[in-house]
C-alpha cells in the first residue's frame, strides 16, 4: 500500500483535544495574548515562525560575520569562501534536509495526537545523521580535487580547498543537531530551536574573531580559522540539542530515550519522503554551484561580485526560510488532524507575510546598494583597488536579485507547504527539469562565447521565476491535501 494514502477529505471535521497542535504550549512569544490564535491566521503563524526566523537570522549573522571578517583580512579569502561553501552544501544539503525531515513526521504525529511515536521518528533521523556524517568526512581528502574542477585562479584554489576541508568535519554535528531540532520544531517549540542555534552561533562568531586574526593568544589562521570556528560551534549546538531532548519529561511523554532502536519501516518512510526533499536541495545547490563555477571563469571581478551578491541575498533569504519552516510545520500538523482547509489557509497567510517582507528587501537592494556593500570594504589600503572592481559590478546584480526575491517568496511558501505534506518527489523533479535548460546550459554558452556576467544573471532570474509559477500550479491542484507521511491508524467500526 502506498504511503501517500487518500483518506476522505475531512474539511469540516473538528479536532479533538488530543489533536490540538502542541505549539500552543510555547509561552515565550511576544505575540501571545489572552485571546486564542485564530487557526490559519497571522498570529498562529507568526507565533510559530518568529523564533525560526530569528534562528535563521543567526545563521545569516554567522555568514555575514565570516564574510566581513575574511574581507577585512584578505578579499581573496572572502571570494574563496563562497565557492567552498557551495561545494560543502552540494553534498551536505541533501543529507541535512533528509535528517531534518523528522520535523514533518513529528508535526503529523503531533497533529494526530500520537506523541508516543515522536521519539522513535526523531531517532531514525539521528541514526541517519551519524552514518551520513561519518561518510561526509570523506570530502576532506577530496577537497583539492573538487576545488580544481572550478578552474579558478591558482592563488584562490588553496584557500577554497582549506575552507572546504575544515567544513567537512562540521557535517556530523550539524546533521545530528538538525535531526534533533525536528523534535522541537515539529511540535511547535521553536524557541528551543532558537536557543540551540543562538548558542552555536555565538561560539562560532567569538572563535572566528579570535582565529582569523590571531587574537587572544591564538595563531593567525585566516580562512582556516573561520572553518574550525564553524566546526566547534556546530558541536556546541549538537551537544546542547541532545541534552535538551533527553530531559526526563520528554523521555516519559515522547519516548526520546526508549525509542532509540532502529525501526525498518519508519526509517524507510523517512528515506522515502525525506530523501527526495534532500535531493531537491542537492540539485538546487548543484545548479547554483555550477553557475558560480562558470561565472568564475569570466574573471576574479565576476566571481567576487557574484559571491558578494549571493551573500547579500542570503541576508534576506535565510530568515524567510524560517517562515517557510513554520508553514511546513502547520501543514504537517493540520494534515495530521485531517484539516487540509486550515493547512491551506496557513499557507496563504504565510505567502502574504513573505511577499510583503521581500518587497521591503527588494527596495533596499535597488535604492541603497552602495550602503549594503560598504561593510565588506577591506581595511588594507592595498586591497581597496581589487575590492573597488568587485563593488562596481554588485549594484547591477542586485537589480536582478531584487526582482527574483519577490518570486522567491512564492517559492518558499509553496515549496515548504508541499514538503510539509509529503509531496517531495514533485519538488525534486521540478528542480531537475527546469534548472538545466533555463540556467545552467545558457550560462555555459554565455561563458563559452565570451559573454558577460550580467547576461548570466538574466537566466538565473528566469529560472527562479519559472520555479515559482510551477510551485503555485502544483499547490493549486490540491493533490497534497490527501498525502500523509505517517502510518494511518485503522478506524474501529462503530458499535450499533
Amino acid at each position: 500500500m502506498s504511503d501517500e494514502l487518500n483518506p476522505a477529505d475531512s474539511s469540516n471535521a473538528v479536532a479533538t483535544p488530543a489533536q490540538v497542535p502542541l505549539h500552543a504550549e510555547t509561552h515565550h512569544s511576544s505575540l501571545t495574548t489572552n485571546q486564542p490564535a485564530v487557526p490559519g491566521g497571522s498570529r498562529e503563524l507568526l507565533k510559530l515562525a518568529a523564533p525560526l526566523i530569528v534562528s535563521q537570522s543567526f545563521m545569516t549573522v554567522q555568514v555575514v560575520v565570516d564574510t566581513v571578517l575574511l574581507s577585512r583580512h584578505d578579499p581573496l579569502e572572502m571570494a574563496a569562501s563562497f565557492p567552498a561553501v557551495m561545494w560543502y552544501w552540494q553534498f551536505f544539503g541533501v543529507l541535512s534536509v533528509t535528517a531534518g525531515y523528522t520535523s514533518t513526521f513529528v508535526a503529523q504525529y503531533t497533529g494526530a495526537g500520537r506523541s508516543h511515536r515522536v521519539g522513535p521518528a526523531v531517532w531514525q533521523g539521528i541514526h541517519f545523521a551519524i552514518v551520513a556524517g561519518l561518510l561526509f568526512m570523506a570530502v576532506a581528502p577530496l577537497a583539492p580535487w573538487l576545488i580544481s574542477l572550478g578552474g579558478h585562479a591558482a592563488d584562490i584554489q588553496p584557500m577554497e580547498a582549506t575552507y572546504l576541508r575544515c567544513l567537512a568535519f562540521a557535517g556530523l554535528p550539524m546533521l545530528v543537531m538538525t535531526a534533533v531540532n525536528g523534535f522541537f520544531s515539529g511540535r511547535g517549540h521553536t524557541w528551543t530551536v532558537l536557543g540551540i542555534e543562538a548558542f552555536g552561533t555565538g561560539v562560532n562568531v567569538i572563535l572566528a574573531c579570535l582565529l582569523i586574526f590571531g587574537r587572544g593568544g591564538f595563531p593567525e589562521m585566516g580562512i582556516e580559522g573561520a572553518g574550525w570556528a564553524t566546526v566547534i560551534g556546530s558541536w556546541a549546538s549538537a551537544l546542547l540539542a541532545i541534552g535538551l531532548m533527553l530531559r526526563h519529561r520528554y523521555r516519559e511523554e515522547f519516548g526520546t530515550a526508549s525509542g532509540w532502536k532502529p525501526e525498518r519501516e519508519l526509517f524507510r518512510r523517512l528515506m522515502k519522503f525525506g530523501g527526495p526533499a534532500g535531493m531537491q536541495v542537492f540539485l538546487d545547490v548543484l545548479v547554483f554551484n555550477l553557475f558560480l563555477q562558470l561565472v568564475g571563469r569570466l574573471g576574479e571581478a565576476a566571481l567576487g561580485a557574484t559571491t558578494l551578491t549571493f551573500r547579500l541575498n542570503m541576508i534576506a533569504f535565510l530568515p524567510m526560510m524560517g517562515l517557510g519552516q513554520a508553514i511546513a510545520i502547520l501543514v504537517g500538523q493540520r494534515l495530521g488532524e485531517n484539516r487540509p482547509d486550515l493547512a491551506e489557509k496557513s499557507v496563504y497567510t504565510g505567502l502574504r507575510w513573505s511577499f510583503g517582507c521581500m518587497c521591503f528587501v527588494a527596495v533596499a537592494y535597488v535604492s541603497v546598494p552602495t550602503l549594503l556593500v560598504a561593510p565588506f570594504r577591506p581595511d588594507n589600503p592595498a586591497e581597496l583597488e581589487k575590492f573597488a572592481v568587485i563593488a562596481a559590478v554588485v549594484p547591477t546584480l542586485l537589480i536582478f536579485v531584487a526582482f527574483y526575491t519577490l518570486t522567491d517568496a512564492v517559492n518558499v511558501s509553496f515549496a515548504f507547504a508541499l514538503r510539509g505534506a509529503g509531496d517531495t518527489k514533485y519538488v525534486t523533479a521540478l528542480t531537475f527539469s527546469l534548472a538545466w535548460p533555463l540556467m545552467v546550459i545558457p550560462t555555459a554558452l554565455i561563458v563559452y562565447f565570451g559573454g558577460n556576467v550580467y547576461l548570466c544573471w538574466v537566466f538565473a532570474t528566469l529560472h527562479i521565476t519559472a520555479m515559482s509559477v510551477c510551485f503555485w500550479f502544483r499547490f493549486r491542484s490540491g493533490k497534497w491535501k490527501s498525502m500523509r507521511v505517517i502510518e494511518q491508524v485503522p478506524t474501529e467500526p462503530a458499535i450499533v
